[in-house]
């Protein structure tokens, strides 16, 4: 799943994308009604091509959904949207809350966060906006554990604990976490994911949630990776990384710098395709930040600031040929540079 995929479906829109160009027609009617410049002949031409085709909907639902979070409230309409948005935010609030705690007097305890995700009970993102700890779009985290081990959350993460006399478990219900574990003898540290378990053996590593599989990479030490629906099991060895499913786990490969160069607010590239780079960095920003697929392949190489969105966009585009199309400071594509002359 894409990106913008995932911002969609988190925005309530259509969970499945519209194409770049009817997006990039969509931004560019909203600019245009929004300029005090559009004539009556334009209006009508934005209706009609809103009526053209389904997509076209979806596209300019999408393009308004990311504006509200971008312009400030200026006219009294728009603050009775403003407030009409957050009674609804508060009363979905109120229904998730009210869910969790149905379940957890139904559960009665730390374990149901792993059983109820594994079986769909409750919607991921329910779980996570419930976390005992998060972080924000573009937010990271270091969590000092009672234990002494030490946790780095990345962007847009969530993970509960559940600390008993004979086990420390984490469960990572979605993003990224670092981790350097503390020894303790009686009490085994382990990460569950909606794959599997994670035993660790004296060890530093990242743990990634996919929607599909979990992304392991150790530093230290090692870590016993047990899928959730196999009794199989292997050993991942320090500078190793794999990825598992709920019955296989992948080959193991040499350890990526990158995988845990982002605690340091630096996304490294090493060889890596401008489309992956891209993805990497929407992670942390909000908006829409788009890669035309004729450039989607050139390659990647060097360190750039998580945080910096705009110096990091100035920099490919002075390395690489490509242009930076901005059609609303928050809604940018990355185009082919063109000739000149």
């Amino acid at each position: 799943m894409s990106t913008l995929d995932i911002k969609l479906r988190s925005s309530g829109l259509p969970s499945r994308a519209p194409s770049a160009q009817v997006l990039q027609q969509a931004a560019e009617w909203f600019v245009l009604l929004r300029s005090g410049t559009a004539s009556d002949e334009d209006r009508s031409n934005w209706r009609n091509w809103l009526q053209e085709d389904s997509s076209h909907q979806d596209a300019w639902g999408y393009v308004e959904n990311i504006s509200r979070r971008f312009e400030p409230v200026q006219s009294d309409n728009r603050k009775d949207a403003a407030v009409a948005a957050f009674h609804n935010a508060r009363n979905k609030l109120v229904k998730r809350r009210q869910i969790l705690n149905g379940i957890a007097l139904l559960a009665g305890g730390g374990l149901l966060g792993w059983v109820a995700s594994r079986h769909q009970l409750v919607p991921d993102a329910v779980l996570a906006w419930n976390a005992d700890y998060r972080t924000a779009t573009g937010e990271v985290r270091e969590i000092a554990m009672q234990d002494g081990t030490h946790i780095w959350l990345n962007t847009a993460s969530a993970f509960n604990a559940d600390y008993q006399t004979t086990l420390r478990r984490v469960h990572l219900l979605e993003g990224e976490m670092l981790i350097q574990t503390a020894a303790d003898k009686t009490r085994p540290f382990v990460v569950d994911t909606k794959q599997g378990r994670m035993r660790a053996l004296g060890t530093r590593f990242t743990v990634r949630q996919n929607d599909d599989i979990t992304q392991l990479t150790v530093f230290e030490g090692a870590v016993e990776v047990s899928p959730a629906g196999t009794d199989a099991t292997r050993i991942i060895e320090a500078g190793q990384q794999i990825s598992f499913s709920n019955t296989a786990i992948s080959e193991s490969t040499p350890a990526e710098a990158a995988r845990e160069a982002w605690i340091k607010q630096i996304l490294l590239a090493e060889d890596m395709s401008l489309q992956d780079l891209v993805a990497e960095l929407n992670r942390y920003h909000h908006g829409y930040l788009h890669v035309a697929p004729e450039v989607a392949n050139l390659r990647v190489l060097g360190g750039y600031p998580l945080q910096d969105k705009d110096k990091v966009l100035s920099m490919l585009e002075e390395v690489l040929p490509i242009h930076i199309r901005r059609t609303m400071p928050w809604w940018i594509t990355i185009e082919a540079k063109k000739a000149s002359g």
